[in-house]
C-alpha cells in the first residue's frame, strides 16, 4: 500500500493562502460575500438583497449627525444592582462585560447634535449592550434626553434597537416605560417634534413606550418589530400569524408606521423631516 505513503504535488501540496479575518462579510439573508470594505461604503446593507445588517452606536452617529459629531451628555450614570440578580452570572459581572464589549457605560448614548443645522437632542440605543436592554440607566438617559428637547426647544429623534426591558431589573425596569412616556406627553404638549426611527430589532418594553410615540415613526427594511415573540402569540391567540407578521413592512401595511426608510437614505429624510416640522 506504497500509494498511502506518496508525498502530496501540485495544488494538493499547496498550503491555504491565509485571508485577514474581517476582509470579506456574508450576507446572513442572501449569502452573498462582500468585501467589507465594499460594505462600509453601503452602510453595512447587502448589495444583492438590500438586507440590512446591525451596525454598531457609533456608526449610526456618523452616519447621521451633521460630521458625525455628539456632545455626549450622562456619562456618568452606571447601573447598580437593587436585586441582587444572579442567573449564569452575577448581575454586576455581565454589567462589566457588557462595556467592555460595547466601550459605553449602558444600552444608550445620549446627547446634542445637529442635523442639517438644525440642533437636536438626540439618542440612540447600543444593542451590543446586552441586548440594548431597557434598564433604570437607559430609562433616566432616555427620560434626560426628553427634558434636555423640552428645556432648549429643539427636536428629540431617538434611534431604537432593543430586546426590551432587563429583566435583571425587574420592576424597576418597567417603570421607565411610563416615566419616558410621561415626558413625551409634555413634549407633545409644547408642540416639539420627536421623530422615532426603529431598526432591527425593536422589541417589548421599548416598543411598548417610547419607541411608539413619535410624531413621525420611520423604520430601516424587514426590521423585527413588536412586543412580544411570534411563537408566545401564536401559542396565546392558537392561530397561524400571517406572512412577515412583525416586519416593517407589515407594520407600514397596517398603519402603524409612516415610512420604510433605507438606511442610505436615512439621513436625507429626517433632515426633511425636521425642516418641515421645526421652522425655526
Amino acid at each position: 500500500m506504497a500509494w498511502f505513503r506518496k508525498e502530496k504535488s501540485g495544488l494538493a501540496a499547496q498550503e491555504k493562502k491565509n485571508i485577514p479575518e474581517g476582509l470579506w462579510t456574508k450576507c446572513p439573508s442572501c449569502g452573498e460575500i462582500v468585501y467589507s470594505k465594499k460594505m462600509e461604503e453601503l452602510f453595512w446593507v447587502c448589495p444583492n438583497c438590500q438586507f440590512h445588517f446591525k451596525i454598531a452606536s457609533r456608526k449610526y452617529i456618523s452616519i447621521l449627525l451633521d460630521d458625525g459629531q455628539l456632545e455626549e451628555y450622562d456619562r456618568n450614570l452606571f447601573s447598580l444592582d437593587p436585586l441582587k440578580f444572579k442567573d449564569s452570572k452575577k448581575y454586576p459581572d455581565r454589567i462589566r462585560a457588557a462595556q467592555e464589549k460595547s466601550k459605553t457605560n449602558d444600552g444608550v448614548i445620549a446627547g446634542m447634535g445637529k442635523m442639517g443645522g438644525i440642533d437636536i437632542s438626540f439618542a440612540i440605543m447600543d444593542f451590543s449592550f446586552i441586548g440594548g436592554s431597557m434598564g433604570s440607566v437607559v430609562g433616566e438617559m432616555i427620560a434626560r434626553a426628553i427634558e434636555r428637547a423640552i428645556d432648549r426647544e429643539v427636536p428629540l429623534v431617538i434611534v431604537s434597537c432593543s430586546g426590551g426591558a432587563r429583566m435583571q431589573e425587574g420592576i424597576l425596569s418597567l417603570m421607565q416605560m411610563a416615566k419616558t412616556s410621561g415626558l413625551l406627553a409634555v413634549l407633545a404638549e409644547k408642540k416639539i417634534p420627536y421623530i422615532s426611527v426603529l431598526t432591527n430589532p425593536t422589541t417589548a418594553g421599548v416598543m411598548a413606550s417610547y419607541a411608539s410615540l413619535g410624531d413621525v415613526i420611520i423604520a430601516e427594511p424587514k426590521a423585527l418589530l413588536g412586543f412580544a415573540g411570534p411563537r408566545v402569540i401564536q401559542q396565546t391567540i392558537g392561530q397561524d400569524l400571517p406572512e412577515g407578521f412583525q416586519s416593517s413592512e407589515f407594520f407600514l401595511e397596517k398603519g402603524f408606521l409612516d415610512k420604510i426608510v433605507e438606511r442610505k437614505k436615512l439621513r436625507e429624510t429626517v433632515i426633511a423631516l425636521l425642516r418641515y416640522m421645526w421652522n425655526k
